[in-house]
């Protein structure tokens, strides 16, 4: 059974920094790309940031762009998203997602956490 559970939510201030982490089991990690998704209150989800098995490439959301980084430890099989320059808006529950297809960890991922809560204040 895959799981992917995500932990470093919390609360912080605006400007601030906050590292999140997805600990995976039942797939064979270095196999598969690993994404974050975000889904804020009242509104849809939202792709974030992507990376791919290799470590070779990645994507990001306008929106994370040049704030998040994404990266991954095949060894720990975990995936992390740390998060800087933290905005009001970037409060949300962000789910970290995985997929064999680069194209698809970005649209529709096949796995899915259940989510971390992220809420920034101003």
């Amino acid at each position: 059974q895959v799981q992917l559970v995500e932990s470093g939510g919390g609360l912080v201030q605006a400007g601030a920094s906050l590292n999140l982490s997805c600990e995976t089991s039942g797939i064979t990690f270095h196999y598969y790309h690993f994404g974050w998704f975000r889904q804020a209150p009242g509104k849809e989800r939202e792709f974030v940031a992507a990376i791919d098995w290799k470590k070779s490439e990645t994507s990001y959301s306008d929106s994370a762009k040049g704030r998040f980084t994404i990266s991954r430890d095949n060894t720990e099989k975990t995936a992390y998203l740390r998060m800087s320059s933290l905005k009001t808006e970037d409060t949300a529950v962000y789910y970290c997602t995985s997929d064999k297809s680069f194209s698809t960890i970005q649209t529709s991922p096949t796995y899915w956490g259940q989510g971390t809560l992220v809420t920034v204040s101003s």
